[in-house]
């Protein structure tokens, strides 16, 4: 199979529809994270706003955010909790060019696609749906992506408990099948407890039998790291040598580990303020071109919120951000889909079975 990137069918501004479009109105933000009434709302689709007789891309967005007019009529999505006074703030709830405000939704469809269809995109998968065509898909994409995009992994800690996925992974990581790597504080410390001790959670990540005292087992891990100051010199003095984390930082892959109330220790690394963690997930997002989550429900919500369904690219081409969801629950894999299926494809499985079959697809493993 040979993978193309999907074509992007640019809005035909010589219309009359957007021609009579009037231009956007704004308002200035006058208390700092307080967003003018009637401000505009972002969605994941490419979102074009009407400045001066002349339609301009918003070319990094995300969902639930205001668009905010800078120099020369360049446009900034801000989530509204950052925005400044002063900063003017398009207003309009409309989305068909009623307040010079167009909201693209068939960029990536066939000419020909129902332009009223806008948000009828879901589509339920269960595991009764056969997923072959899917892999077979993703194994071509994650191919071109290597060379010529971004890919972001957002994992669970369910790879730490398996001596094989966490082969998997590791080998996607030093294959340069990984650009960008988000996940909480559990996935990297069972990973480096896998690494030092050969468990997780206390059981050993091959044969799952538990070893005597084995609830110690991540906390003195989590011990040992927070004595090192970090994961990369916790490595380096312990002299791990395998490993999703390790492979991480002999890579030099970029990675955000966000905390959660529940969370031991943590790690160093871990950032613990919800949003200091979503304004660095957010950079990395911004980068990606294909987004993975990997069996983490709350990651992949807070992932799939902030992921527009295109980016610019340096060269100015718009192109598809493609986003999978990987999840023995239907429900996490149907709530991301329920986005619209030209950006979400779910995948119903355990992701121990999952990463094995990529890597094998690969043939970077045997």
């Amino acid at each position: 199979m040979h993978f193309s990137i999907t074509k992007y069918n640019a809005p035909d501004f010589d219309g009359e529809l957007f021609v009579n479009a009037p231009d956007v109105c704004y308002e200035a933000v006058e208390i700092d994270g307080v967003a003018p009434d009637n401000y505009h709302s972002t969605s994941m689709f490419p979102e074009y706003f009407k400045i001066g007789g002349k339609w301009h891309l918003a070319t990094e967005s995300r969902m639930d955010s205001s668009v905010v007019i800078g120099e020369n009529d360049k446009l900034f999505v801000v989530e509204n909790r950052n925005l400044k006074k002063g900063d003017k703030v398009i207003l309009g709830r409309t989305e068909n060019c009623e307040d010079g405000i167009y909201v693209h939704v068939n960029g990536f469809s066939e000419p020909d696609a129902d332009i009223d269809d806008r948000f009828v995109f879901r589509r339920g998968r269960s595991r009764e749906t056969a997923f072959t065509k899917d892999y077979d898909k993703l194994i071509e994409l994650l191919r071109y992506e290597k060379e010529h995009g971004n890919i972001l992994w957002v994992m669970g800690p369910a790879f730490s408990f398996d001596y094989d996925a966490r082969h998997a992974m590791e080998a996607l990581i030093n294959n340069g099948y990984a650009h960008g790597i988000m996940a909480g504080n559990a996935l990297a410390t069972h990973d480096l407890e896998g690494a030092l001790l050969h468990t997780a959670l206390g059981q050993d990540i091959y044969t799952q039998r538990p070893h005597r005292n084995g609830h110690y087992n991540h906390l003195d891990v989590i011990n040992k790291v927070r004595k090192s100051g970090s994961i990369r010199q916790f490595i380096d003095d312990h002299g791990i040598d395998n490993g999703i984390m390790n492979s991480v930082i002999r890579n030099d892959v970029p990675f955000v580990l966000t905390g959660s109330i529940r969370d031991d220790g943590p790690l160093p690394e871990v950032i613990g303020d919800a949003y200091e963690g979503q304004n660095k997930m957010r950079g990395l997002v911004k980068k990606a071109t294909t987004v993975i989550c990997l069996a983490t429900m709350l990651h992949t919500i807070a992932t799939g919120n902030m992921t527009p369904s295109f980016t610019v690219g340096d060269d100015g081409e718009i192109r598809p951000v493609y986003l999978y969801c990987v999840d023995a629950a239907e429900f996490a894999v149907n709530k991301l889909a329920d986005r619209g299926s030209l950006s979400a494809v779910g995948i119903v499985t355990n992701v121990q079975d999952f990463i094995t079959i990529i890597a094998k697809g690969l043939g970077i493993i045997d």
